[in-house]
């Protein structure tokens, strides 16, 4: 079987979330996917691009974990979270999906665009990588193949 690789980028974005969202995230509680706001507003923004998380098969894909952003804020800044000299933890939410390698910078301005005008920070932590290679084969068509013969 051969596995057939396509190449992308990868989007990332660091998403403050309450320690409330943070433990029910941590726990497993789906549900709060949909109930804390922001996360809300970021699944929706991917449906919005329908050349974010596109697997063929599968539209939307995205992966996420939990972790800490820390800061300490300037007397330039606006926070939303922290006060000038101090250092800030915040809980935080860590969102990844992909797009093809090849998509075009208009397109892709576009949804990194769209994401800073929902991001509650007033400078948000989101990371494009270059191209890399993830897998685009379905396992399920290969090994059908593999039980027919």
């Amino acid at each position: 079987m051969n596995i057939e690789m396509k190449s992308v980028r990868k989007l990332r974005v660091h998403w403050p979330v309450t320690s409330e969202t943070f433990s029910r995230l941590a726990a497993g509680e789906a549900e709060a996917f949909k109930d804390d706001q922001g996360i809300a507003a970021l699944l929706q923004a991917l449906t919005e691009f329908v050349d974010l998380g596109d697997f063929g098969k599968y539209r939307h894909v995205f992966e996420s974990g939990l972790g800490f952003e820390g800061f300490t804020v300037t007397e330039h800044a606006n926070p939303t979270l922290g006060k000038v000299g101090m250092q800030t933890i915040s809980p935080t939410f860590v969102f990844t999906t992909y797009f093809e390698a090849a998509l075009d910078d208009a397109a892709v301005d576009r949804f990194t665009r769209r994401i800073m005008e929902i991001h509650p920070w007033e400078v948000p932590v989101i990371e494009l990588s270059g191209p890399i290679s993830v897998s685009s084969t379905a396992l399920e068509a290969a090994i059908g193949t593999t039980a027919a013969s």
